[in-house]
């Protein structure tokens, strides 16, 4: 038998499912949080892992560390594969189950964003993405290789491929990795190495689009890549890639040869629209109402980058701030429902604005009518980003980190440390599937 109390099932522990689960501290339900990692991680600052600026532990933080206070909602570490609408169930692969029935009476999806390769899923061998800690770390651990072998490489021709570093995409994440590989490279490795050159590194950052940034106002963009430019970024526009192999990049007909390419365009939801068998948009985001609820179905929510909603017009951008004020509101509904208390009018994202650092003391900011960019928009771009961090002390070590490196260039962690792939989630023992009956 189920609780006598209402019970809401949160998958996905980033910025829209810890937003619900907070919205929901005080409300008189039983909060089961399902995440497939132990940690919230700050994504934007991945970048910053990927090129030694922060440590892996100064952008992730235990979900139940940020909800150890929060006594009405439990943590469960394991995949959901499936939802039963009909029964409302969710089912979830975890150490050693497979299929554990976890029933709800809400449910919010907010499952995130994984990469994507427009249909060349051949290119993610010779391309890693940048979408977890996992990822950051093997690219921090292929761009510090690269000059490691370059070092130890006893024929000059070999230098080139070997430390050309191409970048693929040039919207916020390709412009931020860009502008800090070439930061590291001109403050931080030059006086480390003695064969080779570091500054005869080579950056191309890569885009069909013609401009980088092509969500900020074009001068915005243009000041940007003016910006990469003076950094010793080569930014090529106009052209797709057409192929990507051990030996580097084909562009516009052009072989790039490189041994370090990183995929920094295009994502694609998760399998949210699968599991619940409903209309979804052309890149398989979840079609929502207006108060986030899946058509038909007004005890599921889906937030965040799993969701298509539009407003104005034009559909919401996958952004943090989106998933954020969209588990907020779904969290805030959820407990109006059952308090019995009038419903909140429906969504309305409040877009605070857009903002990109390149490089050492320069970004560019776009909120309303506000457009700047240099040394002020890069304050700007520092205190929001310490402001969102989950936790105090995260703060406080990333503001001390950022300020030794920007006084003195030495990074936070340049370690090359090979770990070894964690496997899925298999189960140890033949079981029947069951739910969780002591939650």
């Amino acid at each position: 038998m189920r609780d006598a109390i209402p019970r809401v099932v949160i998958v996905g522990g980033g910025f829209g499912g810890l937003a619900a689960a907070r919205a929901l501290k005080t409300a008189p339900v039983q909060v089961i949080l399902i995440d497939r990692t132990n940690h919230h991680l700050f994504q934007p600052l991945l970048y910053q892992v990927a090129t030694s600026v922060l440590t892996p532990g100064q952008i992730g933080s235990p979900i139940r560390n940020i909800l150890r206070n929060q006594q009405n909602t439990t943590v469960i570490l394991g995949e959901v594969t499936g939802v039963d609408k009909d029964t409302k169930l969710v089912f979830v692969n975890d150490v050693d189950r497979e299929a554990v029935a976890i029933p709800y009476d809400f449910l919010i999806l907010a499952t995130g964003v994984t990469h994507s390769y427009f249909g060349h899923d051949e290119f993610a061998k010779f391309a890693p993405g940048l979408k977890g800690l996992a990822d950051a770390v093997a690219i921090r651990n292929r761009i510090l290789q690269a000059f490691e072998q370059a070092e130890a490489e006893e024929d000059p021709t070999r230098y080139p491929d070997l430390l050309t570093f191409v970048l693929v995409g040039a919207g916020p994440t390709g412009v931020e990795m860009a502008s800090a590989i070439a930061l590291l490279i001109r403050n931080t490795l030059e006086s480390e190495y003695r064969r080779v050159d570091p500054e005869s590194a080579r950056i191309v950052l890569l885009d069909m689009a013609p401009r980088v940034l092509g969500t900020f106002d074009e001068k915005l963009s243009q000041a940007a890549k003016e910006r990469l430019e003076s950094l010793g970024v080569e930014v090529r526009l106009g052209h797709s890639v057409e192929q990507i192999d051990a030996d580097g990049v084909v562009v516009a007909g052009e072989r790039i040869l490189s041994k370090t390419v990183i995929w920094t365009a295009g994502v694609a939801p998760s399998p949210a629209g699968k599991w619940l068998n409903v209309d979804t948009d052309r890149a398989g985001r979840v079609r929502i109402h207006a108060d986030l609820s899946v058509p038909g179905h007004s005890e599921i929510f889906v937030i965040g980058d799993t969701a298509s909603l539009d407003q104005d017009g034009k559909p919401l951008p996958g952004v943090a701030q989106v998933a954020m004020q969209q588990g907020r509101y779904a969290g805030n509904l959820i407990r109006r429902l059952v308090t019995s208390k009038p419903a909140p009018k429906p969504f309305r994202y409040f877009d605070k604005g857009n903002m990109a650092v390149v490089g050492k003391g320069f970004a560019v900011l776009q909120s309303g009518k506000v457009h700047m960019s240099g040394f002020p928009a890069w304050l700007a771009w520092a205190g929001v980003h310490l402001q969102f961090l989950a936790q105090s002390n995260l703060r406080v070590s990333v503001f001390v980190q950022w300020v030794w490196t920007y006084l003195t260039g030495q990074r936070g962690s340049r370690l090359i440390v090979n770990y070894q792939g964690a496997e899925p989630l298999k189960p140890t023992v033949e079981q029947t599937p069951r739910e969780y009956s002591q939650l």
